[in-house]
């Protein structure tokens, strides 16, 4: 990069920018030279689900810019965004090979007269959408944000948030702007449970209720595709799994339409099977995807 050191990518992890305009010097320095750019968009914690879409998107881009920012406009109130995991020093730590850590502060994100909220309709309507009010309004807000600001070719998302992923999808389709979004399938933790930074405030006698939810929905998915159940029947048993396994609370499980997230009384083409549960103030949630029938 022409007038400017190389970022570095070693074991102390990428270069920390936090103004948006330098954010754009480095992104004009690299579309000079002709490179591709992917986002990885993160609130930290990072954790190997993370790495996960660093992987891809390096495989995809010549740079890659993780962005690290809490979020608070995506958290209703009584969340838990005081006591989200932050360690910024850790998280650049275990992003070697990441050409640039984006950490702006509230005032960069959410400047001085900030009046604009982005809505996406339909795919945010059921499922977390009425367990958390104004959530998906406050993500949507900031991924625009980001998006513009960053400028990327590729952003990568990960499944595990899967009602997230079809927003940003139509978000990005719906306004017009000219990145690609790519999805990187959940990755689990050696017990099944999904990855996630709110895993590190389970204790253990929560993490062995909490293991049950992945196990029951490859359950239903394999009876699903099995046919050995009609849908009706198999999340009768699912709920009463959930309900009888120490959830606090069974918030919603689901089967839909794996492009709508209409709720599917039968198994006719690709659905995913989608659950949200509650251990006490936390709060949990894991999907699957579930083949349609062959012909």
């Amino acid at each position: 990069m022409a007038g400017r050191a190389d970022l570095s990518n070693g074991s102390g992890g990428p270069t920390v920018v936090r103004r948006a305009a330098e954010l754009s010097a480095r992104r004009a320095d690299w579309r000079r030279a002709g490179e591709r750019i992917a986002l990885v968009a993160t609130m930290g914690g990072i954790h190997d689900g993370h790495l996960a879409l660093v992987k891809k998107a390096r495989a995809l881009a010549d740079r890659t810019i993780v962005s690290l920012y809490v979020n608070p406009r995506q958290f209703a109130p009584g969340e838990d965004l005081a006591r989200y995991p932050r360690d910024e020093a850790g998280d650049r730590a275990r992003l070697a090979g990441v050409d640039l850590l984006f950490a702006p502060s509230d005032a960069e994100i959410f400047g001085e007269g900030f009046a604009t909220t982005v809505t996406v309709d339909g795919v945010t309507e059921g499922l977390c959408g009425p367990e958390r009010p104004g959530h998906f309004g406050g993500v949507a807000t900031v991924v625009a944000k980001l998006l513009l600001m960053v400028l990327p070719d590729f952003a990568l998302f990960g499944e595990k948030d899967y009602q997230q992923l079809l927003m940003v999808r139509r978000l990005v389709a719906d306004l017009a702007i000219p990145v690609d979004i790519v999805n990187v399938p959940t990755v689990r933790e050696a017990d099944g449970l999904a990855c996630s930074s709110r895993n590190a405030f389970l204790v253990e006698t929560d993490r062995a209720i909490a293991v049950r939810l992945n196990q029951v929905l490859g359950e239903i998915v394999r009876r699903l595709e099995a046919r050995e159940a009609s849908v009706a029947e198999a999340l009768a048993w699912g709920r009463a799994e959930l309900e009888g396994a120490g959830f606090s609370r069974l918030d919603y499980l689901s089967l839909c339409d794996a492009e709508t997230l209409a709720p599917l009384g039968a198994l006719e083409g690709p659905a995913r099977i989608l659950a949200a549960v509650r251990l006490g103030s936390l709060r949990l949630i894991d999907n699957m995807p579930v083949a349609p029938p062959k012909s």
